[in-house]
C-alpha cells in the first residue's frame, strides 16, 4: 500500500488579473502611437515654421504629460490580487508565531486630539494575536502630559476592554467605533450586561482625558513650554497593585524623545527611529506594524494576515514589509476631495504587487526589523563597526542577536538601568556620527521618510507585498477640508520631489538596481509634481492666444486634430474604465478630474518650489502634522459635497486666478468668433479646452459668483484673482502684438 504525504495548504494565494492586464496593454499601445504621432507633428510644424514661444511652450508641455504617462503605465503592466489563510496558519505556526511590536506616533494634542490617539492604541492591543507577543509603543512627540495622563486612563480601561473583545468576539476592537454603530445582537449570555457595563467605563475614559487634555502641558515643566526643547521620558504603563486575578495585557510603552531646538529631530522618521531603538531594549520583536495615531484597527486579524506573508517559506527570505491599503471612515458619498486616494490602494499599488511590490505608505504596514538594520546584521560582524554604525550602546549592538519578546521591565534584573539605557537611545544627540537615517532605519533625505526608505529596501533587493482584504484591516480620518487637502499633498509632493533631485533620484539611482518597470513606478511618483507645469501652460497660454487669435492646435478639418481627439476622448475613457472597474460610480471620475487639476495647480505647485528652495539651501526642511480635528460646519459642508472655501490665499489664489482667466478668455474668444467671424475652424480647440475647464471647476465658479454662506470664495481673493488675471491677459497680449 502506498504511502501519499499531502503537501501543506500555502497560507496564501496570488491571483494575476488577467482581464485588466489586457486592457491596460492594449490601451497603452495605441495611446503610445498616438502620441508620437502628436510629437512627430509638433516637431514638423516648428520646423516648417517659425516657433513662436507659445508654441514651444505647448509642445514642452505635450512633452511632459507624454513621458508622465509613460512612465504611469508601469503602474498598469502586471496587475495582481492576494488572499490570506490566517486558519491555515494557526493549525501550522500557533505556538510558533513571532513578536510584533506596534508603533503609534503622535506630535500635536491639539491637531491629534489624545482620545482619539487612545482608541488607536486600544485597537492595536486588542489585535487577536498572542498577548504574550504583542506589545506597543506610543512615539509623543509632543511631549504632552496630558497625552501621557490619557496612555495610563486607557490601560486601566484596557484591563475590561481586551476580555470583553476576546470572550465575546468582538471584530471592532476600536471603542469609540464600537459604541457609536449598532452591533448585532451576539445571542451570548451576559452579554447585554457587559457591554453597558464596559460602555460606562469607557464614557468615564472620556471624561478623564478630555477634562486632562484642557489643562496638560509639557511633561514635567509648565504648559509655556513648547514641543521642540522637552527631555527624553520613556514609561512603561503598568498597575501599581500587581493582582495577579488581573487580565493579561500586551506590553503598554510610552516614548517621548528629547528634543531640543539646536539638534535636527528629522520628525516622524526620527521618532521611528527612537522607538525601534528604545523596542530593540525592552521587547526586541521581529516585525514591526507603523500606524498613525489615527489609524485605528478595524480588523483584528490584520497580524495574522500578514503573518501569511511572512511566514511563507516561498516568500519570506526577502520580504521587507507587507503594506495595507489607507482606509478612511468618514468619508462621504461624494468625496469630493478624493480622501479615499482610490488610484492609489486600488489601482497602482496592485500594480506594483505584480512587480517587486508596492511603495512603503507611511502607515499600516508590517515590517521585518532586519530589514531596517540591512547588512550590517551578521554573526560575524565586528561589534566595532556595529558601534559606528548603530552608535555608542552596547546593549543595543547585542540586541541584534537577541530575542526576548516581552521581557518586562519587571522581570529584568536592573528595570532602572534599562530605563536608563531607553533614555539614552532617545536623546538627540545619540545618532550624531551614526548611520541612523543614512544607512540604517527610517530615512532622513525627504520629509517622506516611507517612499524613500521604501525605495532604497527597494533597491537592496527586498520586496514587498500588498494586502487588501474584504474588511478594512485598518481605518483613519480623511481631510474634509479642501485647505487641508492641498497642503497635505503639498508637503507629500515636496517630499518626493526632494528624492528626485537627490543622489537617490529613481530614475538614475535605481535603474541599475530594480527592474525597468518598478524603476519606471518611483519615477512617476517622484515626477509627479511636474504636472504643474504643463497644467499652468495649459490653463493660460492657449486661452490668451484664443484672444488674441492665435491658433495653437490644428484645425478640426485637419486630420491631425483627430490625433488630439484621441488622446483627450481615450483618457477619459481609460480613467473612466478604471473607476467603474474598481466598483465606484461614474462620478468619482468627474471628483478625481476635478480635484487633479486642483492639485497639480496648487500642491504639486507649492511642493515643486518648496523642494527647489530646500535643494539650493534657501528653505529648512518642515513638517506640519494634518488637522485630525473638524468642526461641525466643516463635516456639514463635506457630507453634502459642497466645496468648503475656507482656505489660505496661497491656496485660493491660483485656482480662482485660473478659472477668472478662463472665463474671461471663454467669453472673449467666443465673442470674437461671433462677432468678427474669426475662424472657428481654428480655434476650435482652445474653445474647447477653455469650456472644458470652466466645467470641471464649476464649485469655483459657483463659490465665486453665487454662493453666500460662509464656505464661499471671499470676495476680496475673488476680486486680487481677477486683477491678477487681467493683468496677465493685458500683458500677454502686449508681448505677443507683432
Amino acid at each position: 500500500m502506498l504511502a501519499c504525504k499531502m503537501k501543506p495548504l500555502p497560507f496564501n494565494l496570488c491571483n494575476p488579473k488577467k482581464r485588466p492586464a489586457i486592457i491596460n496593454r492594449s490601451y497603452a499601445l495605441l495611446h503610445f502611437i498616438a502620441a508620437t504621432s502628436l510629437i512627430f507633428y509638433r516637431v514638423s510644424s516648428l520646423l516648417h515654421s517659425r516657433p513662436s514661444l507659445p508654441h514651444l511652450l505647448m509642445f514642452a508641455s505635450e512633452l511632459i504629460l507624454s513621458l508622465l504617462w509613460l512612465l504611469n503605465q508601469a503602474y498598469l503592466w502586471r496587475p495582481v490580487s492576494r488572499k490570506t489563510f490566517p486558519e491555515r496558519l494557526l493549525q501550522e505556526k500557533g505556538e510558533e508565531l513571532p513578536g510584533i511590536d506596534v508603533f503609534i506616533c503622535t506630535a500635536d494634542p491639539k491637531k491629534e486630539p489624545p482620545l482619539e490617539v487612545m482608541n488607536t492604541v486600544l485597537s492595536a492591543m486588542a489585535l487577536d494575536y498572542p498577548i504574550g507577543k504583542l506589545s506597543v509603543y506610543v512615539s509623543d512627540d509632543g511631549g504632552s502630559s496630558s497625552t501621557l495622563h490619557a496612555i495610563r486612563e486607557a490601560w486601566k480601561f484596557g484591563r475590561s476592554w481586551l476580555p470583553f473583545c476576546t470572550r465575546f468576539g468582538i471584530k471592532t476592537r476600536c471603542p469609540k467605533a464600537y459604541f457609536s454603530r449598532y452591533e448585532d445582537d451576539l445571542g451570548e449570555k451576559g452579554y447585554h450586561e457587559e457591554k453597558e457595563k464596559i460602555k460606562q467605563q469607557y464614557k468615564w475614559l472620556e471624561e478623564h482625558v478630555k477634562k486632562a487634555g484642557s489643562s496638560g502641558g509639557m511633561l514635567g515643566e509648565t504648559c509655556s513650554l513648547n514641543s521642540i526643547n522637552h527631555p527624553a521620558h520613556i514609561e512603561v504603563i503598568q498597575d501599581e497593585s500587581h493582582d495577579t486575578n488581573q487580565a493579561k495585557m500586551p506590553l503598554l510603552v510610552y516614548v517621548s524623545r528629547e528634543k531640543s531646538p539646536s539638534s535636527p529631530h528629522h520628525f516622524k522618521a526620527g521618532a521611528l527611529n527612537v522607538l525601534l531603538r528604545v523596542s530593540s531594549m525592552i521587547s526586541n520583536s521581529p516585525y514591526i506594524l507603523v500606524l498613525d495615531c489615527d489609524m485605528r484597527c478595524n480588523d483584528p486579524t490584520s497580524a495574522l494576515q500578514a503573518m501569511c506573508f511572512h511566514l511563507d517559506p516561498r516568500i519570506s527570505s526577502n520580504l521587507a514589509f507587507v503594506q495595507f491599503p489607507q482606509k478612511f471612515h468618514n468619508l462621504s458619498t461624494m468625496d469630493i476631495y478624493d480622501g479615499q486616494l482610490r488610484s492609489v490602494f486600488l489601482v497602482k499599488w496592485p500594480g506594483m504587487d505584480g512587480l517587486q511590490g508596492p511603495m512603503l505608505s507611511g502607515t499600516g504596514f508590517y515590517m521585518k526589523r532586519k530589514a531596517l538594520y540591512g547588512d550590517i546584521v551578521q554573526e560575524d560582524t565586528d561589534p566595532i563597526q556595529l558601534k559606528q554604525y548603530l552608535g555608542p550602546s552596547n546593549e543595543l549592538v547585542k540586541s541584534l542577536h537577541r530575542s526576548n519578546h516581552h521581557n518586562s521591565v519587571n522581570n529584568m534584573d536592573s528595570p532602572s538601568r534599562l530605563l536608563e539605557e531607553t533614555r539614552n537611545l532617545a536623546s538627540c544627540t545619540y545618532e550624531k556620527e551614526t548611520q541612523w537615517g543614512k544607512q540604517v532605519g527610517f530615512l532622513y533625505n525627504s520629509v517622506v521618510e516611507d517612499y524613500l526608505t521604501g525605495f532604497i529596501l527597494h533597491c537592496k533587493g527586498w520586496n514587498s507585498l500588498f494586502c487588501d482584504p474584504p474588511r478594512p484591516a485598518f481605518l483613519g480620518t480623511a481631510t474634509t477640508k479642501l485647505n487641508d487637502t492641498l497642503l497635505q499633498g503639498a508637503r507629500w509632493n515636496c517630499g518626493v520631489l526632494q528624492v528626485a533631485l537627490s543622489r537617490f533620484s529613481p530614475l538614475i539611482y535605481g535603474l541599475s538596481r530594480m527592474s525597468l518597470l518598478q524603476t519606471m513606478c518611483y519615477a512617476h511618483l517622484s515626477l509627479q509634481p511636474l504636472y504643474s507645469l504643463p497644467m499652468w501652460c495649459l490653463a493660460t497660454i492657449p486661452q490668451l492666444c484664443l484672444l488674441n487669435a492665435i491658433p495653437l492646435y490644428p484645425k478640426v478639418s485637419d486630420s491631425w486634430f483627430m490625433i488630439y481627439s484621441y488622446i483627450f476622448i481615450m483618457s477619459q475613457l481609460k480613467h473612466l474604465e478604471e473607476v467603474l472597474s474598481t466598483g465606484d460610480p461614474m462620478w468619482t471620475w468627474w471628483n478625481e478630474e476635478r480635484i487633479w487639476m486642483m492639485k497639480s495647480v496648487t500642491s504639486y505647485s507649492i511642493g515643486s518650489l518648496n523642494a527647489v528652495l530646500k535643494f539650493f539651501g534657501l528653505r529648512e526642511a518642515n513638517f506640519v502634522p494634518t488637522n485630525k480635528v473638524a468642526d461641525d460646519e466643516q463635516v456639514t459642508f463635506y457630507q453634502k459635497g459642497i466645496f468648503n472655501f475656507q482656505a489660505s490665499t496661497i491656496v485660493l489664489a491660483p485656482l480662482v486666478t485660473l478659472v477668472s482667466l478662463n472665463m474671461i478668455s471663454f467669453a472673449g474668444g467666443l465673442a470674437r468668433i461671433i462677432v468678427k467671424g474669426s475662424n472657428w475652424n481654428e480655434m476650435f480647440g482652445q474653445i474647447f479646452l477653455s469650456f472644458f475647464i470652466l466645467m470641471v471647476h464649476f464649485p469655483i465658479v459657483e463659490g465665486m459668483m453665487f454662493r453666500k454662506d460662509k464656505g464661499r470664495i471671499p470676495p476680496s481673493v475673488t476680486l486680487f484673482s481677477l486683477a491678477l488675471s487681467t493683468c496677465f491677459l493685458c500683458l500677454g497680449s502686449l508681448i505677443l502684438m507683432p
